[in-house]
């Protein structure tokens, strides 16, 4: 049997990735487009899947997302910080313009079922894919499917006990000092004067970083032990020395309890970058595309 060709769409705060592809190993086309206004975004994104043939569309995008089949707005972007994006239709958009299957995701869902279908996260059950770039967002997948309750998750919003005389007051126009308001590209540049590639690796902004998502990883183990949590995106895929630091940091939270304590000693295998390396994301678009043909 032939492979089904997706047509597949990582939309990014930053920048987007269209992406022609049956999966990792046979990417026929990819094209990386910056991610400015809706209408100038969508329209290069459309020119480009003009010149595609495929069988279907799969669209990993930034959210906040509407992911309720019974809403109006489902496929939409909702109230975002991306200037200019809420309320834009996405799914509607481009199943008015191509007759194909398509599928909408979270970026950080779909990346985790890409590295559940081709990555690190092969045969398990219940894992997630972590991003800090931009934005902070969380992919939790459990029992094989995507977590989702009357909305997707946002992990990437939650509070958590600040680090001792750390006074900032975070950069999220929403929750302030959220983990996306502390360790996100944008947070660390407003936090520290300067952006995160520009920071020394010895520097003391990094036990800050580390405290902060350390938490938010104490956090995701004790609600569901996920057997192996990737963590990509900009801030860290460009800083891997960091890994070693969080499972220190984690290992001394979890603090030897319950059923954890053997948890805690596996985290060189459990937390680590995502087997599909940068091209988590862009896969993650495609994986969707596999889920609009229910394969």
């Amino acid at each position: 049997m032939t492979a089904p060709l997706i047509a597949g769409l990582e939309l990014g705060g930053t920048k987007c990735v269209a992406i022609l592809a049956t999966g990792p190993d046979d990417v026929r086309d990819r094209r990386t487009v910056p991610t400015t206004d809706p209408a100038a975004t969508l329209g290069t994104l459309e020119s480009i899947l003009d010149d595609w043939t495929f069988d279907a569309i799969g669209i990993a995008s930034f959210g906040p997302l509407d992911l309720d089949r019974a809403s109006p707005t489902f496929g939409s972007v909702s109230r975002t910080p991306k200037p200019g994006w809420t309320g834009t239709g996405l799914i509607d958009r481009f199943a008015d313009r191509y007759a194909s299957p398509i599928a909408i995701q979270t970026d950080v869902v779909g990346a985790a079922l890409a590295e559940g279908r081709w990555g690190a996260a092969q045969g398990l059950s219940t894992h997630c894919y972590i991003t800090v770039g931009t934005g902070v967002g969380v992919g939790l997948i459990a029992n094989g499917r995507p977590v989702q309750g009357a909305a997707h998750g946002e992990a990437g919003h939650m509070h958590i006990a600040r680090a001792t005389g750390d006074d900032f007051k975070g950069s999220c126009p929403f929750h302030g000092d959220c983990i996306e308001g502390l360790i996100s590209g944008p947070a660390l540049a407003a936090r520290f004067g300067r952006p995160g590639h520009e920071l020394p690796e010895d520097g003391p902004e990094w036990d800050l970083f580390v405290h902060d998502l350390a938490a938010l990883l104490h956090n995701l183990v004790t609600v569901a032990a996920p057997e192996r949590i990737a963590i990509g995106g900009g801030v860290v895929s460009a800083r891997e020395y960091l890994f070693a630091r969080l499972r220190t940091r984690l290992a001394a939270s979890i603090n030897d309890y319950g059923t954890l304590s053997t948890y805690a000693k596996q985290l060189d295998e459990r937390i680590a970058p995502p087997g599909l390396g940068t091209l988590a994301g862009p896969m993650g678009a495609i994986a969707t595309g596999h889920e609009a043909l229910g394969i």
